[in-house]
């Protein structure tokens, strides 16, 4: 069968960083077409992707039907332009190589910014085992802490125990005060008689003495 190239011209407003290059050329290898290779190229406002392809008729006519009908996803298309073309088309598989090349490229810095932050998870995961490691000892002694106030507050329930049988037994002996004051108070009025004739005998003799010793 006769072969032929052809450039088509995919123009939109979204038709960069969208894989579009990648996934013209997945359908080019699929169709085992010899030639392809893409660029981006911006065109006044306007993104385009320019794209050579070079096989057989029929696979050329397959991948055009594909390319009017499929898109990678959030391309935005406004136009797509089809037209026979006589320039050089690099092979598809060195084509692919480059794509990989370009795309290792990309990748490579990224990598080492996640072995970076890899590394730096390490320290942080690291530094929360520490403390939860300090949070379980924290843990412990504030168990410790409650094991003891809660022998505090037992021997706090004893001494009030105590202290409710103290203030029982004072009030019992609070009780007997008005009977010993009218028993200290009987005790008074049974002295006292004995007492006052006691005393008017010391004063008779004192003034007997007196009078033997002519005191007025």
């Amino acid at each position: 069968m006769d072969k032929m190239k052809l450039k088509i011209t995919i123009t939109g407003e979204n038709v960069h960083n969208v894989g579009y290059r990648y996934f013209l050329m997945n359908i080019a290898i699929n169709l085992g077409l010899d030639g392809f290779n893409a660029r981006n190229v911006m065109k006044g406002n306007e993104q385009q992707v320019v794209i050579l392809i070079e096989g057989e008729e029929e696979a050329i006519a397959e991948f055009k039907k594909l390319a009017e009908s499929q898109r990678p996803e959030h391309s935005k298309v406004s136009r797509i332009a089809f037209e026979n073309t006589d320039s050089a088309v690099m092979r598809t598989g060195e084509y692919a190589q480059v794509c990989t090349a370009v795309q290792l490229n990309k990748a490579i810095p990224l990598l080492l910014d996640i072995r970076d932050d890899l590394k730096e998870m390490k320290g942080d995961i690291k530094e929360v085992k520490g403390d939860i490691k300090e949070v379980k000892g924290d843990i412990k002694e504030m168990k410790g802490d409650i094991k003891e106030m809660k022998g505090d507050i037992k021997e706090m329930k004893g001494d009030i125990k105590e202290m409710k049988g103290d203030i029982k037994a004072v009030r019992k002996n609070t009780d007997t005060i008005p009977q010993i004051h009218e028993e200290i108070k009987g005790m008074r009025e049974d002295i006292q008689p004995g007492y006052a004739a006691q005393f008017r005998m010391v004063q008779a003799d004192i003034r007997a003495i007196k009078e033997r010793l002519g005191m007025p």
